[in-house]
């Protein structure tokens, strides 16, 4: 008859073995400074706790919180996912410091958690923070920069033309204000937009990445129907010392403000209907897309090692702080990569 009961000694035989085998929670743990990061949201989440009662079950650990949501969106998780996986997972255990024994957070409280951290900006907070620690470790150095964005879609509604054209106008439809459970459902931030004859739902994150690096050091949340180039002034500072970016980045007020700046324009040039670019021109912007390219590999990144850049949420707040807690994913894994020299933080 076999024995199936857990022991102290079989616990800790499997996660050395998954220790050995490469776990990347493990080197993630390693090479970030959790106690600064567990100082941000600390003070967001006992803010909110001082409001409640007394009576009632204790608050969760800040920690033990802040890395399960870390590992929701290493992961892409939903709230259900990530308290199943806790439950399943010796990993996952160990990265959010919970033992076998230990109760596990419900996809409840988890959420409760997300939302009063993303209503606080809290993932821009912890953003900012990590950075100043890469920028304190000479991982953030001064550098050119590549700008670009990508999509990032969310579950798409199903709307009515009047609906959607109020929507537009800022308007809420009268029938949803009387059906408040219908109106939780509705994204009224989120825009339709098209892109080579493809359809997109959601919003847009726009990053600017170090050139060299590939460290995101800055990034901005909208709508995905929102040009590309239109928050690129907020992203470029004085610092910059190069821009590398594709043509959709093209026009003279973009021109003015960078070298008002004292930034190199390495923006690709665009030709026109009977104003083709000449070959200088064509040869010029294959020379910039060596370096512009590189900013591809961190939305591919993101795309095939940190669960899709994909949301389920609604809403421009949450659906800021999910883009947010991407790229701070992102700048997590960089990290590792950059700190050991080898590509390790793959999923």
């Amino acid at each position: 008859m076999s024995n199936n009961q857990y022991t102290f000694f079989g616990d800790h035989a499997a996660l050395e073995s998954l220790t050995q085998h490469g776990d990347r929670l493990v080197e993630l743990d390693r090479h970030i400074q959790w106690p600064r990061l567990v100082a941000v949201v600390e003070k967001i989440w006992r803010a909110g706790a001082d409001k409640k009662a007394s009576c009632g079950p204790k608050p969760w650990a800040t920690e033990v919180m802040l890395r399960i949501l870390v590992l929701k969106r290493l992961y892409n998780l939903s709230d259900e996912q990530v308290e199943y996986q806790l439950r399943d997972r010796l990993s996952f255990l160990r990265f959010v410091q919970l033992g076998l024994g230990d109760s596990v957070p419900d996809s409840r409280t988890i959420w409760l958690y997300a939302d009063q951290l993303a209503k606080a900006d809290g993932a821009r907070e912890l953003f900012n923070e990590f950075n100043r620690q890469l920028a304190e470790r000479g991982l953030l150095v001064k550098e050119g920069v590549m700008v670009d964005a990508t999509f990032v879609e969310v579950p798409r509604q199903r709307n009515s033309r009047e609906d959607n054209a109020k929507i537009k106008q800022g308007e809420t439809p009268t029938e949803w204000s009387k059906q408040p459970r219908k109106l939780a459902q509705k994204d009224v931030d989120a825009r339709w937009t098209k892109k080579n004859s493809q359809s997109f739902y959601g919003y847009k994150d726009h990053v600017k990445v170090g050139a060299k690096t590939k460290l995101i050091k800055n990034y901005t949340v909208t709508a995905a129907n929102t040009h590309d180039s239109q928050p690129m002034p907020n992203l470029i500072e004085s610092g910059d010392l190069a821009v590398h970016a594709d043509s959709a980045y093209i026009g003279e007020t973009i021109a003015k403000d960078l070298m008002a700046k004292g930034v190199h324009n390495y923006i690709h040039e665009k030709g026109t209907p009977g104003a083709e670019l000449t070959e200088a021109q064509l040869l010029a912007n294959r020379r910039k897309s060596k370096t512009r390219a590189r900013v591809e590999h961190t939305f591919a990144f993101m795309e095939k090692s940190l669960g899709r850049i994909y949301n389920r949420c609604i809403g421009l707040v949450r659906n800021k702080h999910q883009i947010g807690m991407m790229n701070l994913c992102y700048n997590l894994c960089r990290c590792v990569q950059l700190v050991t020299g080898r590509v390790r933080c793959t999923a």
